[in-house]
């Protein structure tokens, strides 16, 4: 498979796992639909039943919708557009900053801040964790600590070294696509437009930079290898 088609949406998530399955198949690339969430969420929300979703009326914040199953802590924060979904948790000091959807059964936890970001179905980011202009696919794991960075220092647009290539994103502002199942260890920072395939596995402590390929071991930058 090109490294084109691995970057692909459909090659990265179970888009079934996902209440935003159906907006995320208009793109081809993660990246690309990174602009709209703030709008499909905005839209997602209205469309759910008082019976399962607590509403913006409801909740007392604006454009946020809570599932009745998810729990919420009174410490966290929260604010619009936003959609929790059902058994979601959302723990002590977790602070949401908007255009966010967490997936059922995710996990926010102790003073994570999760911004302009899509979390696909038991996604686990339960300590310390920032996650900004970034998709996180299904059971996708980050250890205490590790962060997405989602802005070069020098603030021009991201690009993505893949083997030999180097993919223009057209974004100033893209942290990382985390492919399903994939693990990341603590305190692990994801460099902007990083893009993790499908079941990989990051040391603890590693600075990952580009594109790293489904079912392979990130050690460190000289080191990645296929997993047997």
């Amino acid at each position: 498979m090109s490294i084109e088609k691995q970057l692909a949406i459909s090659a990265l998530f179970d888009l079934t796992r996902s209440a935003a399955g159906d907006y995320l198949a208009q793109f081809t690339y993660p990246w690309e639909a990174l602009s709209g969430i703030s709008d499909f969420v905005l839209a997602y929300g209205s469309t759910l039943p008082k019976d399962l979703y607590k509403d913006p009326e409801e909740t007392g914040i604006p454009n946020v919708w809570i599932a009745r199953s998810a729990k919420v802590a009174a410490s966290a924060s929260i604010q619009g557009p936003c959609v929790i979904e059902p058994e979601a948790e959302i723990r002590h000091c977790a602070y949401i900053r908007g255009s966010a959807l967490i997936g059922k059964g995710a996990v926010v936890g102790n003073s994570c801040e999760i911004k302009n970001a899509i979390l696909f179905e038991s996604v686990q980011v339960p300590h310390f964790n920032y996650i900004g202009d970034s998709i996180l696919g299904y059971k996708a794991h980050l250890g205490a600590g590790a962060v997405t960075s989602n802005i070069k220092s020098d603030k021009t647009n991201i690009s993505i070294p893949a083997g030999d290539l180097r993919i223009e994103t057209g974004r100033r502002k893209f942290g990382a696509a985390v492919g399903d199942l994939t693990e990341v260890g603590c305190n692990s920072v994801l460099c902007p437009g990083t893009v993790l395939g499908r079941e990989c596995t990051v040391y603890p402590l590693s600075r990952v930079r580009g594109f790293i390929p489904e079912r392979h071991i990130f050690k460190d930058a000289a080191n990645v290898v296929a997993k047997v």
